[in-house]
């Protein structure tokens, strides 16, 4: 029998003894991009609201259901912005910075031998595979760092903390996805048994990163790589994955050790995200949707994984495979602006606790303690 693993309901995280910080506004400084992504969810964002959230400084993952070609159309259409010739650049290339267009394994061969131009626009992909340990994703790195050195890769997901090792030894992913069957769409673990809980995972993840950080015997542990070239050294960043529930879920997370955090069912629940507004049982464009829910109107949102069969037809998909997703409507409860902004606060203030100016100061370096059932009922109000 392992060790217990936990979860975010079985920690929190201890204030420092004594801290210099005063204010967390005038003390604590926060990157203008927040430690965020969207998950690649076709209920959470697609082109028409992506903006939305990289204005408000969280990463987009596009879902498998927009295809890249549909993405770099879009990208190609960005100047007719009105805005001044000058910021043009500037907004394009935030544009692109930010956003990461996702593929699934069966994609990247055509990428890499049909739009080797399309490929070599992109600064940012994702490989967008459910099962994280295959090593055929490895080989789908390296031929895509081949027609584009330049090019960030984020991959998972993972539900093992050594899984990290083997991906950063390979040198050829910037990105790991951790997590498996936690989301509020996914049933993997409740259906397969296969899963590792999600805090646990985070944390063990990041002394695995930090392990891998100070050895210096990387060279070496190329000799018995099937690779075909050496890569240079990378630290890929740990991208938490499913099962944040509130804003404090997504603040342990950080100071576990992930480097960002992916939200999904967080952001469904936004009046922003771009599933279909339902009032009274109808669908309503997003202005009359926007009008009825700040007059306090109840406004739903339909929420699905990306396993479900409904997901895997918008993908394409001809076979359809037993679902591993669920499908729920859900009321909205939030702005997408709202939210960030209560975000902001429980970060800053958190950090405060930890005696954290920066972000690299929080990630995986505030202390925490594990607690019992009853403590937790005591301040979950």
């Amino acid at each position: 029998m392992q060790n217990l693993k936990f979860d975010f309901d079985d920690i929190l995280i201890i204030p420092q003894v004594h801290t210099p910080i005063t204010s967390r506004y005038n003390d604590i400084t926060l990157p203008d991009t927040f430690p965020l992504f969207t998950a690649p969810m076709d209920t959470v964002v697609d082109l028409s609201n992506a903006r939305e959230f990289i204005n408000k400084g969280i990463r987009v993952c596009l879902p498998r259901t927009i295809k890249p070609q549909q993405y770099y159309t879009k990208e190609a259409q960005l100047p007719d912005l009105d805005i001044a010739a000058t910021d043009k650049e500037s907004r394009a290339i935030t544009y692109n910075d930010s956003m990461f267009p996702s593929i699934g394994l069966g994609d990247y061969q055509k990428l890499c031998h049909e739009d080797i131009v399309m490929l070599r626009s992109f600064k940012n992909i994702l490989i967008d595979v459910a099962n994280g340990h295959m090593e055929k994703i490895l080989d789908a790195c390296w031929h895509i760092k081949e027609y584009n050195p330049n090019i960030k890769i984020m991959v998972g997901n993972i539900g093992n903390p050594e899984t990290y090792r083997w991906y950063a030894e390979s040198g050829y992913v910037d990105y790991i996805r951790v997590g498996i069957g936690n989301g509020g769409g996914c049933l993997t673990t409740k259906q397969s048994g296969v899963g590792y809980p999600m805090a646990s995972l985070i944390h063990e993840t990041y002394l695995v990163k930090q392990a891998f950080i100070e050895s210096n015997d990387i060279d070496k542990k190329f000799e018995n790589s099937v690779l075909r070239t050496k890569p240079k050294k990378v630290i890929p960043a740990i991208v938490a994955d499913g099962g944040m529930k509130d804003y404090a879920d997504v603040v342990k997370a950080l100071a576990l050790g992930a480097d960002f955090v992916m939200l999904g069912s967080i952001f469904n629940k936004a009046l922003e995200s771009c599933a279909d507004n339902i009032y009274n049982g109808k669908i309503i464009d997003k202005n009359k949707a926007q009008k009825l829910f700040l007059e306090g109107k109840e406004i739903t949102k339909h929420f699905r994984g990306m396993s479900t069969k409904g997901a895997q037809k918008a993908m394409g998909k001809t076979a359809v495979k037993t679902s591993e997703g669920v499908e729920r409507i859900r009321p909205v409860e939030y702005t997408l602006e709202k939210w960030v902004e209560n975000f902001e606060h429980y970060l800053r203030n958190a950090m405060s606790y930890a005696d954290a100016a920066t972000l690299d100061d929080f990630i995986g370096k505030a202390e925490f303690c594990q607690i019992t059932t009853r403590a937790y009922d005591r301040f979950n109000k």
